[in-house]
């Protein structure tokens, strides 16, 4: 347990960032789930909206430190060639 001032203060500023954190990896997890589905059911179109969508909430949460930049990059590749490959 925190005894310190200082300590105690770290551990009230972990315990929110934690939750908005998981807030936002839910959000994107939930936007990649969505393309996820798209591809899955062979629509090409709603596949291509979804990763329009996912895009942006993605990087984002590399730029709020949610996940790293080439772990974004890997996941919407991905993605993006599994969309391309539907045609």
């Amino acid at each position: 347990m925190a005894n310190t001032p200082q300590a105690k203060k770290r551990a009230r500023q972990n315990e929110a960032r934690f939750a908005i954190n998981k807030a936002r990896r839910s959000r994107i997890r939930t936007f990649l789930r969505k393309v996820e589905e798209a591809i899955e059911s062979g629509d090409k179109d709603a596949s291509i909206a979804a990763l329009r969508a996912a895009q942006p909430e993605l990087m984002r949460g590399v730029t709020k430190g949610v996940f790293h930049k080439n772990t974004a990059s890997r996941k919407m590749s991905r993605l993006a060639s599994r969309v391309k490959a539907l045609g």
